[in-house]
């Protein structure tokens, strides 16, 4: 079956020659052609260009005219926590009185708070909580995510998490990728005894994760009041055994080293990063590591902002995603974290498609299938209402202009 998108105003974000990620000055260009066609053939994207050079197509196929309309590839969110039992907003009450995050979770709130919901929720009803949420963010334009576990913090937990995120990639159209994170909290049961909790993690809940083919990647909260370099360094030393690569979350809180022991096992990517200096932008530049934002989690929890224009001016890759997640960043809107990252990050709108689609498809190793229009790639892409501009896209932060979504060549 194919499917001809016509007349399309502009189709962003087209490549000839494949690339894994864009970094630095290269980030502020993108591939795009103006009154453009695109073919989706079953899966896969068939062929593109300027209108006046469409083939004539043979046999059956869709007709969609994009007059006044743009075509993107599909987001890839690369950091997520979808998957999750019940809500938060209690919490969110705390954040406006100004308790701290690690206020609330030293009051048993926070991550402890979620891990004691995930457990006593069944792994059928986290399935069917997570639906709708797979479906807000696919009806929002993300055609591939990755999730992570960390909310269950015990053996059984983190397995019906990932079992979950599992299900999830067998009956949703998504590309989606899980993540390893039991070292996400250490659990009250383990205050004070947070190395017996590392060593759980590494001797009982790992092997399990492997076993059952789980988890594509490996997570540790390395930052302050959460764990140690040291502690990560043995977590990961650990997961590689079981060539689990890792994904860290690093210097959200505080200069932890996050990034450094990230590069050190050569992470896809390391994440959150409100504190960056000249050291990890220096480590980051000699690595292959992808530094990711995550502009949702800074706006909910008004922490400072990464340096993203240093970053980048230093010639840096960078990504950015949603850290969806009951008490952070209560959203998947890719678009909202576009706009953010444009007004509080001050990334230009080509900056922002970059960091979105084809360096966030890299910190989840799946850029050469997603992340752009090039001929092969999956055929996830989405068709935008009828805009005056490029710009247009994440200067209306708060319309939703995503009118068509087509993933794997099925329209949604």
């Amino acid at each position: 079956m194919r499917i001809l998108i016509k007349k399309i105003k502009k189709l962003v974000q087209t490549e000839d020659k494949p690339k894994l990620k864009v970094s630095g000055k290269q980030m502020a260009k993108i591939g795009s052609i103006d009154n453009a066609y695109l073919i989706l053939k079953n899966d896969i994207i068939e062929d593109f260009g300027k209108m006046k050079d469409m083939p004539q197509i043979e046999g059956n196929y869709k007709s969609i005219d994009a007059s006044g309309k743009m075509v993107f590839p599909s987001f890839c969110d690369s950091h997520t926590h979808l998957v999750y039992a019940g809500n938060r907003e209690i919490e969110y009450n705390d954040k406006i009185r100004g308790l701290s995050y690690e206020e609330i979770a030293k009051r048993g709130g926070g991550i402890l708070n979620s891990a004691k919901l995930l457990n006593d929720t069944s792994e059928d009803e986290l399935y069917e909580q997570a639906l709708p949420r797979i479906n807000e963010i696919i009806s929002q334009g993300t055609g591939a995510v990755e999730i992570k576990s960390g909310y269950g913090l015990t053996l059984d937990g983190e397995l019906k998490m990932l079992r979950v995120i599992k299900r999830l990639k067998e009956t949703t159209p998504l590309i989606i990728k899980s993540t390893f994170l039991g070292a996400h909290a250490v659990p009250a049961e383990y205050e004070s005894k947070q190395s017996q909790y590392v060593n759980f993690v590494i001797n009982d809940i790992l092997p399990k994760v492997a076993e059952e083919k789980l988890a594509d990647f490996i997570d540790v909260f390395c930052d302050k009041g959460f764990f140690t370099v040291e502690e990560t360094d043995k977590i990961l030393k650990a997961g590689a055994k079981y060539g689990l690569q890792p994904k860290i979350h690093a210097n959200e809180l505080d200069f932890s080293g996050g990034v450094q022991i990230g590069v050190k096992h050569n992470a896809l990517s390391v994440d959150h990063l409100e504190y960056i200096g000249d050291e990890e932008i220096k480590v980051l530049k000699k690595s292959k590591t992808m530094p990711t934002i995550l502009p949702g989690a800074a706006f909910f929890l008004n922490m400072p902002y990464s340096p993203a224009r240093k970053m980048i001016d230093a010639g840096l890759p960078l990504a950015l995603a949603s850290d969806f997640n009951p008490g952070s960043s209560p959203s998947g809107n890719m678009k909202l974290m576009m706009s953010f990252a444009s007004i509080n990050y001050k990334m230009t709108i080509e900056e922002v498609i970059n960091a979105s689609t084809i360096n966030t498809a890299y910190a989840m190793n799946i850029s050469k299938i997603s992340g752009s229009i090039g001929k092969g790639k999956k055929a996830n892409v989405f068709i935008t209402k009828p805009m005056p501009s490029l710009e247009f896209f994440t200067y209306a932060y708060g319309s939703n202009l995503i009118d068509t979504v087509i993933l794997g060549g099925e329209i949604y």
